[in-house]
């Protein structure tokens, strides 16, 4: 019998997204896959900052938290 449980995959990754002017926000993104790509995350944050779900500013690191 088996005790210890495996834990399923996450199914969303979170960004921590820093700006030029110390401010950070959170990002979100469901697809672990694109996750993987350092260059779709920034292109899915770029996006989410048009659409206005992240706020305005310059950008200067996005790092992945979990």
């Amino acid at each position: 019998m088996n005790t210890f449980r495996k834990t399923p995959p996450a199914k969303s990754v979170m960004f921590l997204v820093n700006y030029d002017d110390g401010r950070t926000a959170y990002l979100w993104i469901d697809d672990p896959a694109k996750a993987n790509d350092t260059w779709a995350v920034g292109m899915i944050a770029q996006a989410q900052q048009e659409q206005g779900s992240l706020p305005e500013g310059t950008i200067i690191s996005i790092r992945r938290v979990r």
